[in-house]
Formats: C-alpha cells, structure tokens, sequence
C-alpha cells in the first residue's frame, strides 16, 4: 500500500511537549564524522562510563515520571541543531509538576560534562535556555532568545556562550567546533557561572531532601511490586492524578491487584516518593471502589494510611490496564501525535468521524503505523513495566512476607501545609537579586552621567566665551523685547519686534520739544560735547529722503537728551558702581596731571558689556548652584554657564 507523500515516521508537531527537559551529548570524536560502526561503538562506551558517574546520584532517588536516561542517537534529534548527521547521545525527561527534577539533571550534566570534557552538552525545555534564564541578571546585552540559537553549551563544568563577535548567525557543526578549538573564549562570565551554580550547589543533597516516606496499607500484590519495583510508584501516582473516565472503569473491578476482592487482606509498607507525588495523592479527593477493603473510620491511623494505599493501588490499576492495552495495539502517545499530524495535514479531507470513507482512511494509517519503527518502539516502552510486573507477580509470596516487619513513621509533612514561608524565602532572595541588579544598573548610568557631565563642564569652562552672554543679551533685547515685555519663544527661532522707532522719537521729541529747544539755546558747550556713554545707537533712517533738517534735529535731540543724563549722573553715586572704559590714549596721559577734584567731575564712559557680564557672573555666583534669575535667564537665551570651580558641592 502506498503511503501519502505527506507521511514520515519522523513526523511530530513543532511545538516541544510541556514539562520535559531535553539534552544531547555530543563528544568531540565524533562531532565532526559520520556515523558508522565505530562511532557507534564509542557512543556506546561512553554510554556505560556515563551511567556508571551518575549511578550513585540516581540510585536512592525517585523520578516523578520518568527517570534520567540516555539513547545512542545516529542523527540529529536537537530541536535547534541542523539537519545533518550528528551522532551523539541523547535524552529527555518529563519532570511534571516537579521541578526539582529538571534541576537534578541539570545537575548531573555538570557533573558528565566536568567527568568528560572532551563533550559538548546542550540542554533545553520548552522555555528554550532556560538556563540563560536563570542567569539573566549577568548576560550580555546581545544575548537574548533569537541570538541564543546553537550558542549555549555545558563543556568541561562550565556554561560556555559562543560569541556573537566570532559566529555572527552559528550552525550546531560551527559552534561545536568552535568550542573545541577555541573553548577559552566562549566560556561564559564568573557571574554567569555562579548564578547556575548556586541555583544547583545544593545538589544532590537538595534532591534527595525532596523524597518523602510515608506508611501506606495496600493489597499485598501492590506491596510485592513496591518492594522489587519501588520506582514504579511513579507511574501509579500519574495514573491516580490523570484518571478519566475511560480509566476509572478499571479501578472499579481492580482484576489485576485485589483478585480476592474485598476479602484481601492489607499490609503495611513504607513508601518512598517525591513531595510533589505526595501532595498530589494527598490533596485529590477519591472514594475507594465497592470493591476495596477498607478498615473503619473509627481506627483513624489504619484508615488514613489505607486511604492513601488504596489511591497507589488504584493508579496501579490503572496504569497498568492502559499501558497493556496500548501495548498491546501499540498505540499511546506517539499514535496520538501521528493522528493529530494526518488531521492536520488534511488526510482524511474534511470527512465525517465515523462515515464509511473515514473508516477506510484509518484503516490506511493504522496498518501503516503497525509497520513503522515508532509502533515497535511506543510498544516496548509501554508495555516494559507491564511486563516487569507480571514477572514480579509470578515469584511466590503472601501475606506473611510483610508481617512482622517493623516499619519505621512516615516522614512530617509540615511542608506540605508551611510552605508560605519558604516560598517567601525563595520570592524575597529574588527580589534582592533583582534590586541588587537595578542599584548596579543605576549606579552605572550615575557614574556615565557624571563622567559625561564632568567632561561637558570642562569643555564648556575651556571653550566658554564670556562675550557670547553680552552678544546674547543684546540679541535677546533687539529682537524679543518690545513694549509688553521681554518673552523668549520655546523654538528659540528669534523674530524682529515690530516697533516705529522713528515715531516712537518724533512722540518723545514732541512731547520734550520746548524744553530741549530752550537748553539748546542757553548752554551751546555741551552740545558740543555730545554724549560720553559709550553706547551705540543705529542711524535710524526717516521714510522720506533727502529731509536733511529733520535729520539735524534728530541728533540734536539724541545728543541734548543724553547730555541731560549724564548732568544728572555726575551729581549722584550710581557712577561709581559702575566699571569705566580703560582709555589708553594721549588724552589719557594729558588728563594724568589733573586734580582729583577735577576727575571727579569728569564722568568717564562705562564699559556696559564688562558690566554686564560682571553683574550676571556674580548674581550667578550667589545662587551657589541653585535655581535663579540669573541661570533662568541665561538658559532661555540657550547659554550655560560653567560650574564655579571653587564650588565643592
């Protein structure tokens, strides 16, 4: 029978199952070759020297699902490696709601990879690196989960990241390279380090900490397969916490562990599991079968040690009716996916469940299935520990095996109902790893500010121009100022006032013109002398040209009006708190001879640009680094002074 071109026995749903870890080994002989008897032979080998290390580990441990395994893999089956041959050694462990079991293995691959260095190890889940994660305060900026592809490795007892500056976009055959030839520089930072190897310091202790013994009364038939079997308690709890419907119906006959019924007589044992398989047969409510033999409520500690032995007996049940069944057509899980694949990709084109053409459909694809590697495979894997507890089963024993048996008291399970507070212990130590890493990123963006300020205040107080606050001011006051007052526009972009000056000095010299006129007439010297302010004035130019007249009386008027001010100057002591012009010429020495009576009535020209910068650089200098008029009004005009030297603050 031809297959659709869509079929491959590799065909599995892109997305990785929940809860379950996954690892690869890839030694260096063989990184780079093809596979072949040899490589094949070496994988093997490494394979035993491996379990050996781990062994004492694993050995007094429970896993919550499966246990920590590994396969010779001839290809790639890395989620994020290439499609190229890669032969390494391969494994995945599904650890539920138990997380210590993810940790515990990444555990003992630091110890593989510090045993064997000479291998590269990647391990990943469905977070990805989710040991990136865990040491997410300490990675480098350009690390994130898109660059991460084929970088993250455990090789010689160390995380190593490969460079983004030496792999810009690396493959898995690049990377492994990479580390083999030049594992010195893609090993990851101290911090990096010891954030992983804190989180797994307390290994294998931690692991073994997390078992619980607690008595339990069960059939002797589940006692016997406990007592040669012991891990397979984890495969009762996960059938007790994932019963349906389909699966309640075996515990209510239970053919397999109660053949007398309720004339079975319980025996008690001590049972080791993890919390997590505690908590879950504890915290699930569960009436026991008609079928069951219960003791009376009104003995509490038989009843309560019965209950939770019924709850493991019934999971046995129950577990072991599926995985016989599924055994058996070799289905389960990996048929599941394989349905899900045809479905998906459209196989049984739209058609009814149930019709006569979708009958035929499925016929088509289980016959093909039964002759593809993963029904072999799915039917050795459930059907291994249906076939162990039949073995075990077939050994001779009896009730009086288990009695007289001293049995030790089950373990306290305070934690099961405290476990506030070490939840709070675990969520307050993140909590000061996460400030401990703002108040470094903080005080690093402190210290690059300061630095920056520092050297934009030495520059500023090298290349600061005490000329450009008088040219500013000057600019600010021909252009922004007018008759409501002086306003700075937020763009900066300064436009020209819109004044009449000319009116403006024909108003004045209207309203003035008697009283100008008269001293003009009275006093001819001082005219003469014009004004002795040394300040600047633009020739305004009148609208009708060729009016010579009014131009003299113009400047006749400018020349008498600031005469008047500076009479009026002379006479009061606002001169002196102004600084006067340097005058380094001969009428200077001339005037040298003169007496101080006759300098004081001289009013000598100010020097109004050397005044104003003297008067905002103290005014500035007063405000000692704090807001004021002086710093605001620079500011609007986009000038910023240098910090005063002197100013320790």
């Amino acid at each position: 029978m031809a297959k659709p071109s869509f079929f491959s026995e590799t065909t599995t749903t892109s997305r990785l199952p929940d809860d379950t870890v996954f690892f690869s080994i890839f030694p260096d002989s063989s990184s780079l070759s093809v596979a072949g008897s040899e490589t094949s032979a070496a994988l093997q080998s490494l394979h035993l020297e491996i379990i050996d290390v781990v062994s004492p580990f694993t050995s007094p441990y429970i896993w919550q699902h499966e246990p920590f395994s590994l396969s010779i893999a001839l290809s790639s089956s890395c989620a994020c490696a290439d499609t190229a041959t890669m032969p390494h050694l391969h494994g995945k462990l599904k650890y539920g709601d138990n997380l210590e079991d993810e940790w515990f293995a990444v555990f003992l691959l630091f110890r593989i990879s510090a045993a064997f260095p000479s291998n590269s190890i990647r391990v990943w889940d469905t977070d990805g690196e989710f040991l990136l994660i865990e040491a997410a305060f300490h990675l480098p900026r350009w690390l994130n989960p898109e660059t991460s592809l084929n970088r993250v490795f455990i090789r010689g007892g160390d995380l190593h990241i490969v460079p983004k500056s030496r792999l810009p976009d690396p493959s898995l055959v690049a990377s492994l390279r990479f580390l083999i030839e030049r594992g010195n520089e893609s090993r990851a930072s101290d911090s990096v380090q010891s954030a992983l190897k804190n989180r797994i310091s307390d290994y294998p202790e931690r692991a073994w900490r997390n078992m619980h013994r607690v008595r339990v009364r069960v059939p002797v038939s589940v006692a016997q397969v406990l007592r040669h079997e012991p891990l397979l308690i984890s495969l009762a709890v996960e059938g007790f916490y994932d019963r349906d419907i389909d699966s309640m119906k075996h515990a209510a006959k239970m053919e397999k562990f109660l053949s007398k019924g309720r004339d079975e007589e319980l025996v008690l044992v001590l049972v080791k599991m993890s919390r997590a398989m505690y908590g879950q047969l504890v915290q699930r409510k569960f009436q026991a079968p008609n079928c069951y033999p219960m003791p009376s409520v009104s003995d509490r500690d038989a009843y309560i040690e019965a209950e939770l032995g019924m709850k493991i007996a019934c999971g046995m049940e129950m577990m072991y009716q599926l995985r016989r069944k599924d055994g058996e057509d070799g289905k389960g899980i990996s048929w599941s996916k394989y349905k899900e694949n045809l479905e998906k990709n459209g196989y049984f084109e739209g058609l009814l469940s149930g019709s006569k053409e979708y009958k035929r459909l499925m016929e088509n694809a289980e016959e093909y299935y039964q002759k593809s590697s993963s029904f072999s495979r799915t039917r050795d894997i459930m059907s291994a520990p249906v076939r162990r507890i039949d073995e075990v089963l077939a050994l001779p024993y009896s009730e009086d095996d288990f009695k007289g048996m001293e049995v030790p008291v089950s373990d306290n399970d305070s934690w099961l109902y405290d476990g506030e507070d070490e939840l709070n212990s675990v969520l307050q130590e993140r909590q000061k790893e996460m400030e401990f890493y703002s108040s470094k990123k903080e005080s690093k963006k402190k210290a690059k500010e300061k630095q920056e300020a520092g050297s934009s205040s030495d520059a500023n107080m090298n290349n600061f121009d005490l000329g450009d606050i008088s040219k500013s001011m000057q600019q600010f006051i021909q252009k922004v100022s007018s008759y409501e007052g002086a306003e700075v526009p937020d763009n900066r972009e300064f436009k020209e006032v819109n004044l009449d000056v000319d009116r403006f000095m024909k108003d004045i010299e209207s309203m003035l013109g008697s009283q100008i006129r008269g001293k003009q007439a009275g006093d001819d010297s001082e005219d003469s002398e014009g004004s002795s302010m040394d300040m600047d004035f633009d020739d305004f130019e009148d609208d009708s040209e060729g009016e010579e007249s009014n131009e003299d009386a113009k400047e006749s008027f400018e020349e008498s009006y600031y005469g008047a001010m500076n009479e009026e100057l002379k006479n009061s002591t606002l001169e002196k708190s102004f600084e006067h012009v340097n005058q380094h010429s001969s009428k200077q020495k001339e005037e040298s001879s003169k007496t101080s009576d006759e300098k004081d009535d001289e009013f000598t020209p100010i020097d109004a640009d050397f005044n104003l910068v003297k008067n905002l650089l103290e005014s500035y200098s007063s405000q000692q680094g704090l807001p004021g008029p002086a710093s605001n009004l620079l500011g609007l005009m986009g000038l910023q002074l240098p910090k005063d030297s002197n100013d320790k603050s």
